[in-house]
């Protein structure tokens, strides 16, 4: 009967529901009130590498996700480091905390149910080492994109699509570089897209996202990255829109631009075969944490 159907375990009460809520709701609003403050003393963020031949480290990273039904654990006591000038590979299964985790060190969590709740990311910026998980948002505005970019996973829905080419990559140029003027900032942006390998660069400048090609708009994605020499590039699933020719040509180009400008990868991707062509160092996540890590 109905009456006597046995409770099931993950059953929460309407009681319990609103516990949970209001909790999370509590944790929520400390974490954003810290991360919103204004003129926070540098001592507070600032801290030094483990090794100063790494440009990130993670230690002890918890990235969680507050619901009103509980917590989310995407991020569970991850710890590796980036080299300078070598390429890293995070490969997992889908939902494993792989891009979580590349999120948390750029701070483009979902917020504010997106949480870094423990451990650091010491980022080195050479004069300087940032604790970017206890960085106000001030200061990581001006890390992000200039010390830190990320080349995202589908450049069709990363690239504004009523924006021209050009303006997108100007803009970005435009928000870091105050000291350049309007010419020098347009030049250098027809230069990165001659440097990713785009026929006609003047002709791009002036066209849409949806003009191009699924491989041409990812080398657009790699030139708004590199227009600023990033110490480190996030990579994100970058070739898994494209077919397999176009993806060769694409890990051909970012490994050579990351020689050129002397960076470094983070190589996010569940494609083994990917990571066994580009990667230096391989970190393997499973639920959140890592599994396994080598070579």
């Amino acid at each position: 009967m109905f009456g006597n159907k046995k409770r099931e375990k993950n059953y929460l009460s309407a009681k319990e529901s609103r516990k949970i809520t209001r909790e999370n709701r509590k944790a929520i609003k400390e974490f954003e009130k810290r991360r919103n403050r204004k003129d926070v003393p540098e001592s507070e963020y600032l801290t030094v590498m483990k090794n100063s031949e790494n440009i990130v480290e993670f230690d002890n990273l918890h990235t969680y996700f507050f619901s009103d039904v509980g917590v989310v654990k995407a991020v569970d006591g991850v710890t590796f480091s980036v080299p300078k000038g070598k390429t890293v590979g995070v490969v997992g299964e889908s939902g494993c905390g792989k891009s979580v985790t590349s999120l948390s060190l750029m701070q483009l969590l979902q917020r504010p149910s997106g949480q870094v709740v423990d451990g650091e990311i010491r980022f080195n910026l050479g004069d300087k080492v940032v604790d970017v998980a206890k960085a106000p948002t001030y200061v990581m505005e001006k890390i992000r994109g200039k010390e830190i970019s990320m080349i995202f996973q589908e450049p069709m829905t990363s690239l504004n699509p009523v924006f021209r080419i050009g303006a997108q990559i100007y803009e970005v140029i435009e928000l870091h570089n105050k000291d350049m003027d309007e010419e020098a900032i347009k030049a250098h942006t027809i230069e990165m897209l001659d440097m990713v390998g785009i026929a006609n660069a003047e002709g791009v400048y002036n066209m849409y996202p949806h003009e191009l090609s699924g491989g041409m708009r990812q080398r657009v994605m790699i030139a708004m990255a590199l227009s600023c020499n990033p110490k480190l590039i996030i990579a994100d699933e970058p070739t898994t829109a494209l077919d397999v020719t176009i993806q060769a040509q694409i890990l051909d180009l970012l490994r050579n631009l990351k020689n050129k400008i002397n960076s470094s990868i983070m190589l996010i991707t569940h494609d083994l075969g990917v990571i066994a062509e580009m990667a230096d160092y391989v970190v393997v996540m499973y639920a959140g944490r890592i599994v396994e890590q080598g070579t």
